[in-house]
């Protein structure tokens, strides 16, 4: 059983490792899923609407802590940090994560849970299932604590959790080091909206009690349909919300035609006016050089024209679903450059190009 302890021990610790990393990588994804928790609890919990409500704020200073907490845990465990602390804490956090992913299957709430951050989308029940194994090995450890040699290593740890939140403030200050999101540098938005081959279809039916299936679509009409299901789920579209629109009508297809540098809003509180000279300076400069700077925001449509104008912003505006807008960009504003359709650029405001550099990417 020793061995199985140790085995459990490098398993967790590389799991954990690999989760917080990748969520550190994108710190505000991991916001926007506990503020989604945050106000499921506010709704489904009346009594405690108060309270959760006053938690969505805090949401980044949870997710920094919670994703530097997994990497700098599973560190500790794998150099034998204070191996007792260390195993109590890790059953703290997984057991507040295997509630939070159970929450999701069962009650179908926040479908992803954010778990590997955009690199790997679990459904509920998987998450729920990787947390279960994950506290199976961990009540392992905890039960052979004891077992574990306490090893001088503090400044290894000391050094993970200065480098941890390091990655998390460089994302928060800039952009993610490594774009997992589907609106990245280099990916085709049009392509992501279509299927990558024709979906297949099982459909499921009902015959005498019995339950028949079929790849094609039966003619026979005392069949009962029970569902569908598609076959080759990896072929769907990357990207099924993306919609462009104002009050005259959409204006999705108009995106992908020609060079687009979009200012992204995603709402006007808790906006980086600071950051609007500089990209005010850029819009104007790309203008007369063929590039169409465009406003992509969700907020109201008197506020946003006034906003413009104080800042003046003299660039068309069009609607996107919130949601789209904080997958497009995590800094607010952002900026984000296409061509044809294609993601030749995006900027945090605090990197604001230069118009020869948004010139010279879409040549």
């Amino acid at each position: 059983m020793k061995i199985l302890a140790q085995i459990a021990r490098v398993i967790v610790g590389l799991l954990f490792i690999f989760s917080g990393l990748i969520k550190l990588n994108d710190p505000v994804g991991t916001q926007y899923k506990l503020e989604e928790y945050f106000e499921v609890f506010a709704t489904d919990l009346p009594q405690f609407h108060d309270f959760f409500m006053a938690l969505v704020p805090l949401a980044l200073y949870f997710s920094v802590f919670l994703c530097t907490a997994e990497v700098v845990l599973g560190i500790a465990l794998l150099v034998g940090y204070k191996p007792r602390t260390v195993a109590w804490s890790l059953l703290l956090i997984i057991t507040f994560f295997t509630f939070l992913t159970f929450y999701s299957a069962y009650f179908n709430k926040v479908t992803d849970c954010g778990c590997f951050g955009a690199a790997i989308k679990l459904t509920p029940w998987t998450s729920f299932g990787k947390d279960i194994f994950l506290l199976a090995l961990i009540l392992i450890i905890v039960f052979y604590r004891k077992k574990f040699k306490a090893l001088p290593t503090g400044i290894i740890v000391v050094i993970s959790t200065v480098a941890s939140l390091g990655i998390a403030v460089y994302a928060l200050r800039h952009l993610p080091i490594l774009d997992l999101l589907p609106y990245r540098v280099g990916a085709s938005i049009p392509a992501q909206l279509k299927p990558s081959e024709p979906l297949r279809y099982l459909y499921i039916f009902d015959k005498g009690g019995k339950e028949v299936e079929f790849e094609k679509y039966p003619s026979d009409t005392t069949l009962v349909f029970k569902e569908m299901v598609v076959l080759n789920e990896d072929a769907k579209p990357k990207i099924t919300d993306y919609k462009v629109w104002n009050d005259a009508g959409d204006y999705t297809e108009e995106t992908f035609k020609g060079k687009k540098l979009f200012l992204i809003i995603k709402n006007l509180t808790d906006i980086n006016t600071a950051a609007l000279p500089d990209i005010n300076k850029l819009i104007n400069s790309v203008k007369s050089k063929g590039v169409e700077p465009i406003v992509l925001t969700s907020g109201n449509s008197n506020e946003i024209v006034n906003f413009l104008s104080a800042h003046q912003l003299n660039a068309p505006y069009y609607y996107v679903d919130a949601t789209v807008l904080k997958t497009i960009s995590r800094s607010n504003p952002g900026l984000w450059l296409l061509k044809d359709g294609v993601v030749k650029g995006k900027w945090h405001y605090n990197d604001t190009p230069e118009a020869a550099e948004v010139i010279e990417l879409v040549k």
